[in-house]
């Protein structure tokens, strides 16, 4: 499995606060088939989840070392939760943001329960910039869960979608796991992640997947897993 989504760089969002930790987490997610995963930590402007990219990678770097001392063997990628607003294109120019591992691909996170007005034109300028745009765990979304066409219409406009693990056994909600549902039935969904913060997020992760296996069938599993996140490593070589 490729784990598009994570926050186990320590000490710089709502994340792991120890390396120790980082380190028993990427263990375990190894255990759990995990082969690859992205470092998504929240940057969020105005807030104290704004660790800037340099630092991050600085984090990496030692949390690469750490992980290789350990046997660790999960390959790390780093990019960002980017939370919406008007100044992504900018923030890519300053590098104070990351794409995921340097591609072309951008996590974009929505607001939970409000609105955030004009986010689909914000979403059309980055990809008029060469920009894909992946849309963090939809499902989870008041407004999704409300009105499904949103998606419908996004899917329309090109941008992907990536859904937690943890949604298709309710860890957030009756909401998100029925939206979660609907999604995979309609083949919305580009890629899952564990969207993993601390040791309890997968503890159910083999439960997820085999709920997945039965929806998808393995071999379209697998692609969702793997041959989707794959497609964004394949683009920086």
């Amino acid at each position: 499995m490729i784990d598009l989504h994570s926050h186990l760089l320590p000490s710089i969002d709502d994340g792991v606060e120890t390396f120790d930790e980082s380190l028993e987490i990427l263990a375990e997610l190894e255990k759990h088939g995990v082969k690859k995963l992205f470092l998504t930590p929240h940057y969020i402007p105005e807030t104290i989840y704004n660790s800037p990219r340099v630092d991050n990678f600085k984090l990496l770097h030692e949390l690469k070392k750490l992980a290789a001392e350990q046997g660790i063997g999960i390959e790390l990628y780093l990019g960002n939760e980017l939370y919406i607003n008007r100044e992504i294109t900018n923030l890519l120019k300053k590098k104070l943001i990351s794409p995921l591992a340097d591609s072309k691909y951008l996590l974009i996170e929505l607001p939970m329960s409000g609105h955030f007005e004009g986010y689909e034109d914000i979403f059309y300028n980055l990809q008029a910039e060469g920009y894909k745009v992946i849309l963090a765990h939809p499902e989870r979304y008041v407004s999704v869960q409300k009105e499904f066409k949103i998606l419908e219409r996004l899917s329309s406009q090109g941008v992907l979608f990536q859904s937690n693990l943890g949604s298709i056994n309710g860890q957030y909600g009756r909401h998100a796991e029925k939206t979660v549902k609907k999604m995979a039935k309609r083949d919305l969904i580009f890629a899952f992640g564990t969207d993993t913060h601390h040791m309890r997020d997968f503890d159910e992760i083999d439960d997820s997947l085999y709920f997945l296996a039965k929806i998808y069938g393995e071999a379209k599993l697998r692609r969702l897993l793997e041959d989707n996140p794959l497609k964004i490593l394949e683009t920086i070589k």
